[in-house]
Parts: C-alpha cells; sequence; structure tokens
C-alpha cells in the first residue's frame, strides 16, 4: 500500500524549520507595496497637501461640503487612517488593523461617489478595488516578508484576526457615516 502523502513533502511536514518562500509570498508583497504606497499618498494629500492634495484645509472644506459634521477633524481622520494603514501595509505591520484602516476609509468613500456610476472619472471603480484589496489583505495575511512575521501574536495569521478586522472596519466605517448629513 502506498502513501497519501507525497514523499518530497513528507519530510517537510512537522519539521521545525520554516518553509521557503513562496509566488503567494511576492504576490502578497507586490500587492502590500502597490497598494499601501498608493493610499499612503493619498492620506499625504489630505494631511500635508503633497501631490497636488488639499491639505487638511481644502480636503476639510470637501468633507463639509461631503455632509461630513468638523470636515477638518474628518479629513484629519481620513488622512491618517490612510497614510498609517497604507504604511502597516507596505511593511506588513499589524496587518489586519491596517487593512481594516484602509476599508474603512475606503467605504466612506464610496458611499461619497456612490451614484457616479461605476467608472471614472466620477465612478467607484478605484474606491471598490482598494476597499477589496485591503480586506482581501487583511484576510489572507501580509506573507512572509512582513513585519508581523517577527511579532509573537501575529507570527502566524489567523483568518480570525482578519475577519475581526473587516468586521471592526464595516462597523466603524457605518457610525462614521450615520453621523454624515
Amino acid at each position: 500500500m502506498t502513501s497519501a502523502v507525497h514523499p518530497a513533502r513528507s519530510s517537510s511536514i512537522g519539521s521545525a524549520k520554516s518553509p521557503s518562500l513562496h509566488a503567494y509570498d511576492v504576490g502578497l508583497l507586490i500587492l502590500r507595496l502597490v497598494l499601501g504606497l498608493t493610499v499612503a499618498a493619498h492620506g499625504a494629500q489630505k494631511l500635508f497637501g503633497w501631490f497636488g492634495g488639499g491639505g487638511l484645509e481644502g480636503t476639510g472644506q470637501f468633507f463639509a461640503m461631503s455632509g461630513y459634521p468638523s470636515g477638518r477633524t474628518m479629513a484629519l481622520i481620513a488622512g491618517l487612517s490612510e497614510t498609517l494603514g497604507g504604511l502597516g501595509l507596505v511593511f506588513g505591520l499589524l496587518t489586519p488593523l491596517a487593512g481594516a484602516s484602509v476599508l474603512g476609509t475606503m467605504i466612506n468613500a464610496l458611499a461619497v461617489k456612490w451614484g457616479g456610476g461605476f467608472f471614472a472619472p466620477e465612478g467607484v471603480e478605484y474606491e471598490l478595488l482598494l476597499a477589496a484589496g485591503a480586506a482581501g489583505l487583511a484576510l489572507a495575511g501580509p506573507g512572509r516578508l512582513a513585519v508581523d512575521r517577527f511579532l509573537p501574536g501575529l507570527r502566524a495569521h489567523r483568518l480570525l484576526y482578519g475577519v475581526a478586522a473587516v468586521v471592526l472596519a464595516v462597523v466603524i466605517a457605518g457610525l462614521v457615516l450615520l453621523i454624515r448629513n
């Protein structure tokens, strides 16, 4: 009778040695870098006016016109969420929470832009893509090329962490939308 376990793989089963890098680790790194840097740049536009952004004043006015109370404060919260969440994704640091930060911000962005169709420039495809990428990273984890690999509680990403982070993002985004006029 032959074993159902592949002989080349059976030697690594139960091994204390960390498995070698896989294509999905590199794929997750690329996704984290592109999504994280893109979102962090948008946060820098809101916070500092970099890259042609409105800074806190201009973004605050936009938030106020979009029905949010205390537009400048909401711009600060959105800018920090995007900047810190984006950088967290880049480094793979507290990845479920970083993904949740981006997801919550994108849920609000989707709500503001909803009704303009799907395609740019008024559509929501960009925000939807960022939200899906952030949720996917929160659920899947950062891969092995991440700071989380050195943090004892996050070394082995668990789906439960990602699910909890996504639920947190949806609840907080929903609460923020409830205070929007």
